[in-house]
């Protein structure tokens, strides 16, 4: 049975600053079935608090609970292992982390710092990397789709850049990661093989999930799809949808088992 859901967001409920034809409205049939709902994004852009505001001006009907951010994974990991941030992301981003206090142990954190990304930037994150500093990556994405409708260079090319130099495996934060899935689960406290995922990167979402022990994953063929994404993937989807509320009537469908 299917007892909890994991929605990704840019390109399957919004895209830019418009909601998708339907998608709320499929939000909101999900939600009144009773089934538990997390939104799991890689957006890196923007604060927690700033993307749920945009979010909740958009109409998407969301609590700061339901909402799981490679920001907030981040700075988790950083409580628990008692490290201060060393930041190589999007300016908007940078006040999720204004608050912690200075620690002698360093993390690089890299996200999609946009134009924020140049030698310097990089290579300033590389020494800090071989003087031991731990690398931390909030996702690690080829690619996203931009405003303006195309396809834009990720964050994920950088990370490469930095392992390749470094030497050092970066400890990716947002999906794919088993972890980020598992939290986002367990706040709902439901199993992975009682899951169900939604999403348009067939890489990131649907393979990282089922990989992750979820027992469901949905392609849509909306935001970042390209024909034939899900024949790209080692784990392919369960199931390749138009849009949300094909997705949504898929998962009504096949709720009990």
């Amino acid at each position: 049975m299917i007892r909890g859901i994991l929605l990704d967001l840019a390109g399957v409920v919004y895209e830019g600053d418009h909601v998708l034809p339907n998608a709320l409205e499929a939000v909101r049939q999900l939600h009144s079935t009773g089934l538990p709902i997390r939104f799991v994004t890689n957006t890196t852009t923007k604060t927690k608090k700033a993307l749920l505001a945009r979010l909740t001006g958009l109409g998407l009907e969301i609590t700061s609970d339901e909402l799981f951010t490679p920001g907030q994974a981040a700075r988790a990991w950083l409580k628990q292992h008692n490290a201060s941030p060393l930041l190589l992301v999007h300016p908007n981003l940078k006040a999720e982390f204004s608050s912690l206090p200075d620690r002698k142990k360093r993390a690089v954190i890299v996200g999609d710092a946009g134009e924020a990304f140049t030698y310097w930037t990089l290579n300033h994150a590389f020494r800090a990397l071989i003087d031991g500093a731990a690398f931390l990556a909030l996702a690690k994405n080829r690619t996203f789709m931009d405003d303006d409708g195309k396809l834009s260079l990720d964050a994920g090319a950088f990370v490469s850049a930095l392992e390749y130099s470094s030497g050092k495996q970066a400890i990716v934060l947002g999906k794919p990661s088993p972890d980020f899935f598992h939290a986002a689960l367990a706040s709902m406290g439901c199993a992975p093989e009682d899951a169900v995922m939604v999403g348009d990167d067939a890489e990131c979402d649907v393979a990282g999930a089922l990989l992750a022990g979820l027992s469901r994953a949905v392609l849509v063929r909306t935001g970042k799809y390209r024909d034939g994404d899900e024949r790209r993937v080692e784990a392919p989807p369960t199931a390749v949808v138009k849009d949300l509320p094909a997705a949504a009537a898929w998962i009504l469908g096949h709720r009990d088992g």
